[in-house]
């Protein structure tokens, strides 16, 4: 019900201190939570707030406080389980100090990041932990570390700004790893199916350690490195070109097994990739693993679920987004304290992944055996 006198609209502080019987100052102080003012000013305080219906104005305690107890948090595709299950991560470990997110979805697109980046610079987030859309992200960044505020990039490092904290997996290393899996079984015309195949020429001759790149680049250079390493001579012809599209990987994949049929075994990158790339083998008639072996990326839950269950290279996806919550947590806690690295050298944190062996390889099958 509204009360005597006000004119519509939610109760302000100054209605409240007057229905009180206090000053306008001692409101703030009771409903901001800060300063010294009497229990009986506070009980009178409180009782008018809730007789009013008052709700405290969140960015004006911010001015206050200093801190909006939010954290900002834009990914690529919230839809990918990737991305879905790190920002659980995240949201486990940020509420559990006490604080909340303000999710962002950029669909990989530069001008969506743009406008995420601006949004949470405006609401005063207290942090940022960011998945970059490409390596032009840097620049969009610069507004927030610039100003001073801690950012963490999760999964994707920015050369560009070595001085940000990052959390990444270790995506060459484990790469290599599964493609010698398939180097073990005797398969050595491995196809790869990656979003980085165009960047082949400029990583073959990169270090064996490529995880400065974007994890598709990272994982093109353990491909490739496991096969030098075995004296495989790598053929651009068997690193097939995909965008991050269901379609498009199983439409790649199909021209592929039909123009080189000695084609025995097949690496993808990501799990959109990985879930193309096995339409177009069951498409194929080839049998999986008798004719064809198949390690993908991601230990999802239909890979276990598909016949055979595919072999995968499993990522720490919540525990990705806990580590980067964290480190963010840690920066603003040194800052709030003065205990610890608030503004020190950036912390570069690399995950381990690991190679989940299933029922999708097999020993490569030759002419009389």
């Amino acid at each position: 019900m509204q009360s005597k006198g006000r004119t519509g609209g939610p109760p302000s502080i100054v209605e409240v201190a007057r229905a009180a019987g206090v000053s306008t100052a001692t409101a703030g102080r009771v409903l901001g939570g800060y300063g010294q003012s009497s229990a009986a000013s506070r009980v009178k305080v409180e009782e008018a707030a809730r007789r009013l219906g008052y709700r405290p104005n969140g960015l004006a305690r911010s001015l206050i406080h200093g801190s909006t107890q939010t954290i900002g948090v834009i990914v690529t595709d919230v839809g990918n389980s990737f991305f879905a299950q790190a920002v659980r991560g995240i949201a486990d470990v940020v509420r559990a100090g006490g604080f909340e997110i303000l999710l962002a979805n950029t669909d990989s697109d530069p001008d969506a990041e743009q406008r995420a980046i601006q949004v949470m610079w405006e609401k005063r987030v207290d942090g940022v932990i960011i998945a970059p859309e490409g390596a032009d992200s840097a620049e969009r960044l610069r507004t927030l570390v610039d100003g001073g505020l801690p950012v963490v990039l999760l999964d994707r490092p920015l050369t560009a700004l070595p001085q940000v904290d990052q959390v990444i997996v270790n995506n060459t290393a484990c790469a290599r790893g599964a493609v010698n899996h398939l180097i073990s079984l005797g398969h050595q015309r491995i196809a790869v199916i990656s979003e980085a195949s165009r960047d082949f020429s400029r990583l073959l001759d990169q270090s064996a350690d490529g995880d400065g790149e974007r994890p598709s680049a990272a994982r093109l250079t353990g491909y490739l490195s496991a096969l030098q390493r075995a004296g495989i001579q790598p053929d651009p012809g068997l690193a097939v070109h995909s965008p991050y599209d269901r379609a498009a990987a199983e439409r790649a994949t199909t021209r592929l097994l039909r123009r080189d049929p000695s084609v025995t075994a097949l690496f993808c990158t990501d799990n959109i990739l990985t879930s193309g790339a096995l339409a177009a083998v069951q498409r194929s008639g080839r049998a999986c693993p008798e004719e064809i072996s198949l390690v993908g990326f991601d230990d999802q839950d239909w890979t276990t679920l598909v016949r055979p269950q595919l072999t995968v290279v499993r990522q720490p996806h919540r525990e990705l987004g806990a580590a980067a919550a964290e480190q963010l947590l840690a920066r603003l806690h040194a800052r709030r304290t003065g205990e610890g690295p608030a503004d020190g050298e950036a912390v570069h944190l690399r995950l381990q992944a690991k190679l989940v062996r299933r029922a999708s390889t097999a020993p490569v099958v030759t002419n009389g055996t």
